[in-house]
């Protein structure tokens, strides 16, 4: 059963494990989400659940797709709370990535640049980027300058580290995408 609920991240800290060491994990604030809605695979075609989640006055609704022999275990204005999850679940997060505008292929793609020294003056510039005459064009998929992030992003495999049902918290494993106060769907 692949359920979920919609959270708002509110930043990163560290956790100690039973060792006593530091483990850094991503801080979600994950209230109550309701069910608004069951999609019927006989009369929509499919099988889903609409949850919703209230931020700052307006209602954000997610869809997650579920089995037709689920369907019979959820109903309209049920709850799906944090305690959905457990310690040591493996949970994958999905959220918008950060938005860095228009960046260029040295910091978008990593490219090594061009020589820099002996009067060389493209320590940054694209450089060649195809072949002459034979295609006469440049090949779909070239790393080129462009904009960056602000794109879907899905993280799988996060461990669950704690959950605070009475706070509403969820403490994830490592980063999640998205700045601070952005929606996320956490799904088993």
């Amino acid at each position: 059963m692949a359920i979920g609920i919609l959270g708002r991240k509110l930043g990163m800290t560290h956790i100690l494990n039973e060792q006593g060491n530091p483990v850094p994990v991503t801080v979600i604030e994950a209230p109550p989400c309701p069910i608004v809605q069951i999609k019927n695979k006989q009369r929509d075609g499919y099988s889903a659940l609409q949850i919703a989640f209230q931020k700052r006055g307006k209602d954000i609704k997610k869809e997650l797709r579920i089995t037709s022999q689920e369907e019979s275990e959820f109903q309209e204005g049920h709850l799906l709370k944090a305690d959905i999850f457990k310690v040591g679940d493996y949970v994958k997060v999905v959220g918008v990535s950060k938005g860095k505008g228009f960046q260029g292929g040295v910091k978008r793609w990593g490219w090594r640049g061009g020589p820099k020294t002996h009067g060389s003056m493209s320590h940054r510039r694209v450089g060649s980027i195809g072949a002459s005459s034979d295609p006469s064009r440049v090949l779909k998929g070239q790393h080129l300058p462009g904009r960056m992030g602000n794109a879907k992003t899905t993280i799988k495999n996060l461990r669950v580290m704690k959950v605070d049902v009475e706070n509403n918290i969820l403490c994830i494993k490592g980063g999640v995408p998205g700045s601070r106060n952005s929606i996320l769907l956490i799904k088993t």
